[in-house]
């Protein structure tokens, strides 16, 4: 550990971190922490829009003509090679038992040749560049040490993280703390008194102290110079099912029920028009998203008529005459969480379906979806990089859990042309591919699509260079203090 530096500290609210080994880093949290840390291989540029890779402890790869090695040549003065290497294969290692395996599927070997990394690949894979530089792939050190500009200075897990800059950058950030507050209203509280420099959301019991009706910053908020930033996300927020489940995971008529007893309006008044109707796992602006009315969108009747071809009219199981009751596991029990939750269970209460809410922490909600002992659960997924298959992959036989297809859904039609699109040589067939597999997903209906986020948050005026993206993590080595705090 290093001493801590206690000038020109950058302080957020954050979740709860579960690990800080880029090998079994799963959330969004555990990602904002690993990337400070550790160095990867490539990274999404900060500025650039439309997103692009730019060099990270490597330099963009070179690409063989047949699209199956990638030579990746080292740029960091600290990491080798050797330590790239081993860090993949760790990562792929079966013993290691990574959630994150999935991402060197397509990799036959990674080999270090001098200061480059040469990975080739069983089968064209268009997205590697982009899978090499998300935490899971960051590089360790033999003896465990990462090569970022940050080393992780004290943890009081469930409470705090700091993080304290190796050598000082004129007008950086030298320490990053990270809260942990549960209570978003205290969230809002501490940072009306500026107790933290950033709010990654605006609460929604705060939305209308923030905002104008016509969506701008409230003036007494703009006159103090905090600064407003709304961006559409590659977040798409899903009630996922249990597939294996024996009673919604085998019958798709009451899963596409569900959806259609899903009311976006009223999600959406509650979220105060932060988010966009789901229509599928694929978020707008997303290449290879298919644009296409999705057939269980909001319709009561068609709900009701979907609830009596699965077996339940009126929402009654005829083997027992009584109403039937399902069971709807959460990772935290916010005052957020609890009210949309009860929102969710009153559109199903509508059919004649009873939801029950289960409150878990996120440690026991994440090991929970991952043994498959919820029935339905609800969660997001933040896309990694901006191509449909980040989000279809969710689908994939082959990413059962811990991989990142938590509901366990198997379909072989769906499989083949997932790997067709993977193989494709053109942009244009692979979007083909693509565009079939939403079909595919959309009629079974593994998750009920609720709804795309839109981001809204606000930074004090002591943060400077602050760039609003969908991937924030590390962005803290970007930032800039504006008065030396």
């Amino acid at each position: 550990m290093i001493a801590l530096v206690l000038a020109a500290t950058f302080t957020r609210p954050l979740e709860r971190v579960t690990t800080m080994d880029p090998a079994f880093s799963q959330t969004v949290y555990d990602a904002r922490s690993v990337k400070l840390v550790y160095e990867t291989p490539l990274e999404v540029d900060y500025y650039a829009r439309p997103y692009r890779l730019t060099a990270g402890a490597c330099e963009l790869p070179e690409v063989s003509g047949d699209g199956l090695v990638y030579r990746f040549k080292m740029r960091s003065k600290e990491a080798t090679a050797e330590d790239m290497v081993r860090s993949l294969e760790r990562l792929r290692d079966p013993e290691t038992v990574s959630p994150n395996a999935w991402m060197l599927d397509a990799a036959d070997t990674i080999e270090a040749d001098g200061d480059t990394v040469e990975i080739r690949l069983k089968k064209r894979f268009h997205c590697l560049p982009w899978l090499m530089a998300m935490a899971p792939a960051a590089i360790v050190k033999a003896d465990g040490s990462g090569t970022g500009e940050y080393e992780l200075a004290k943890w009081r897990k469930n409470h705090e993280m700091v993080f304290a800059r190796k050598k000082p950058v004129p007008g950086g950030f030298d320490t990053v703390r990270y809260l942990v507050v549960d209570d978003v209203s205290t969230q809002w509280l501490m940072f009306l008194k500026g107790e933290v420099d950033f709010l990654g959301e605006i609460p929604r019991d705060n939305w209308d102290a923030a905002m104008t009706a016509e969506g701008k910053l409230a003036p007494g908020l703009a006159a103090q110079g905090i600064e407003l930033h709304t961006i559409p996300t590659l977040e798409t927020i899903y009630v996922g099912f249990n597939m294996k489940d024996p009673v919604v995971g085998g019958n798709r008529a009451l899963r596409q029920a569900l959806n259609a007893a899903f009311d976006f309006p009223a999600w959406e008044k509650y979220y105060r028009g932060r988010v966009l109707a789901a229509d599928g796992p694929v978020p707008p602006g997303v290449a290879g998203k298919l644009d296409a009315p999705f057939g269980y969108s909001f319709d009561p009747e068609k709900a009701k008529a979907l609830l009596a071809e699965a077996g339940y009219p009126g929402g009654i199981d005829p083997k027992t005459g009584r109403r039937l009751v399902l069971t709807l596991s959460m990772g935290r029990a916010s005052q957020d969480s609890r009210e949309s939750g009860e929102l969710l269970a009153s559109f199903y209460e509508r059919i004649g379906v009873k939801l029950e809410l289960k409150f878990l922490t996120w440690d026991a909600f994440v090991r929970a979806v991952n043994d498959g002992r919820t029935q339905m659960y609800r969660i997001g997924w933040v896309g990694d990089y901006p191509d449909a298959q980040n989000f279809l992959q969710l689908f994939h036989s082959k990413n059962m859990p811990p991989g990142p297809n938590h509901s366990a859904y198997s379909n072989a039609e769906f499989d083949r042309e997932y790997d067709l699109a993977t193989e494709a040589r053109s942009e244009e067939e692979r979007n083909a591919h693509w565009r079939r597999c939403q079909e595919i997903v959309r009629e079974d209906c593994p998750w009920v699509f609720a709804n795309f986020n839109l981001a809204s948050s606000l930074v004090r005026p002591r943060v400077g260079n602050y760039v609003a993206s969908d991937f924030p993590y590390g962005q803290e080595r970007y930032l800039k203090a504006r008065d030396g705090r």
